[in-house]
């Protein structure tokens, strides 16, 4: 008997009977803390009850029965951080074959196990948005996932109340991908404009061959034969018809007010620009036309096209009524989220509310999940980050962080193993020598072994 439960417990872990588990939900009691709700403004010695991974209550003095009470007494508690353009978790991240390819799925090549997931926690980021890559004038579609760190199932991953998204992208990289690459369309950047402008075309006539073959069907007696279906124009029509959200690799104003203007002429709405070094040119349009921008706090110079920014960008959008948010688009930024929005605060003067909107609410409402996480608000789901020092200062550090209100990162349960458990086929850089030599010698010996053998494979 003995022996058959041991083969049924493994039977059910590895998933042959294909016993489909819910994602965890939490309830606890977080009590006396500096509440920053972010749409409600800022709580002093409040309480949170969180029951089955959404806030109940908000207030003084809340009591629960048979829930974990953590006393939060000096510090802060924020909304989880957002990210609205991100790599981590993924395994590959361009499909570089086509100018077009809308058919692939960034949700088939989610690593759960990816330690991203765990550091971004530990800064503070409980949902991010993972993006295909910038190879494509149209790329693949995005997921939005719930930083559920330790399940080995990618699904857990998958926040399904968010909508479809997907990947353009305008400038350099799709025409020295495929122009200057392939000797493919598009070579130019009026040629990207070209190439979306074709696929939304194709699109259009394909919509209207089903609707032909539909009307058909009504037809008494009649038997069409259907159309062929095709992934590819099927999402582009999907595009066109609200159903999913472009977000938009992009950073000259020129390029920005190009796709502004193509997508006016196909009713298109529902579109995000990321990056947006150049957005503060084009603000007024920007904020008439689109669902915001996702910019970075202060990188620029690093290739021709992005050459001229400025630091006051994310202020001077915001000022001007665009939805902006400060995205990583880096496995190592992710974790300094709260920092980069400091950054706009530092050089735009603004205030902390409009700060931390930057990567809490406003990525919620580019991503169209502002409904359910972004702000701490009575009936939204608890994913939650416990401050020491308020998350706008430098010294800010995230104590505690919960998804769906299960804690995932604790400073004080943080083990030290955590930060050897890197990808294979990462390259080890220097830095990680100095920041980790004093954990343990195990983490020197990994150093050398995995640093010295990716020098060598990668021909450095």
């Amino acid at each position: 008997m003995k022996k058959l439960n041991y083969i049924l417990t493994a039977l059910l872990v590895s998933g042959s009977f294909f016993v489909k588990a819910q994602t965890p939900k939490g309830s606890v009691l977080i009590k006396n803390a500096t509440v920053l709700t972010i749409t409600n403004g800022t709580l002093e010695d409040t309480d949170v009850l969180v029951e089955n991974g959404v806030i109940k209550r908000i207030g003084k003095n809340l009591t629960a029965a048979n829930v974990q009470t953590i006393e939060a007494n000096g510090k802060f508690l924020m909304p989880g951080i957002i990210d609205a353009h991100s790599h981590v978790a993924l395994d590959a991240v361009n499909e570089a074959t086509a100018p077009i390819t809308s058919e692939v799925r960034m949700a088939d090549v989610v690593d759960p196990y990816d330690i991203g997931l765990y550091r971004a926690l530990a800064g503070g980021v409980t949902v991010s948005h993972a993006m295909h890559g910038s190879a494509n004038a149209i790329g693949g579609q995005n997921i939005t996932l719930k930083h559920r760190y330790g399940s080995g199932n990618p699904e857990d991953l998958f926040m399904k109340e968010a909508p479809r998204t997907i990947k353009f992208a305008l400038g350099e990289n799709p025409t020295r991908v495929h122009g200057r690459g392939n000797g493919n369309q598009p070579r130019s950047r009026m040629g990207v404009e070209a190439v979306i402008r074709n696929g939304f075309n194709e699109a259009i006539q394909y919509k209207k061959t089903w609707e032909t073959y539909n009307a058909a069907l009504k037809q008494k007696g009649a038997t069409p034969i259907p159309p062929k279906f095709d992934t590819r124009l099927q999402t582009l029509a999907d595009i066109l018809d609200g159903k999913i959200i472009i977000h938009c690799h992009s950073y000259r104003a020129d390029e920005i007010y190009a796709l502004i203007n193509t997508c006016r002429d196909f009713g298109i709405t529902n579109i995000v620009f990321s990056h947006v070094n150049e957005g503060f040119k084009v603000a007024p349009e920007l904020a008439a036309y689109t669902m915001g921008a996702s910019v970075f706090a202060d990188w620029w110079a690093y290739k021709f096209e992005v050459y001229y920014s400025t630091a006051y960008n994310a202020a001077i959008l915001t000022e001007n009524g665009v939805i902006t948010s400060i995205n990583s688009d880096s496995g190592e930024l992710i974790r300094h989220l709260y920092h980069e929005a400091g950054k706009a605060q530092r050089y735009g003067q603004l205030d902390d509310d409009q700060t931390l909107a930057l990567i809490t609410i406003n990525p919620a409402k580019q991503l169209g999940i502002a409904d359910k996480v972004g702000s701490i608000e009575e009936g939204k789901q608890a994913d939650l980050v416990i401050f020491e020092g308020h998350p706008l200062s430098v010294y800010a550090i995230p104590q505690m962080t919960f998804v769906d209100g299960v804690k995932y990162f604790d400073i004080n349960e943080d083990n030290n193993d955590m930060r050897l458990k890197v990808s294979a086929t990462d390259i080890i850089e220097p830095i990680f020598l100095k920041e980790h030599e004093h954990r343990c010698m195990h983490g020197v010996d990994f150093f050398f072994t995995n640093f010295g053998r990716n020098l060598f494979e990668h021909g450095h």
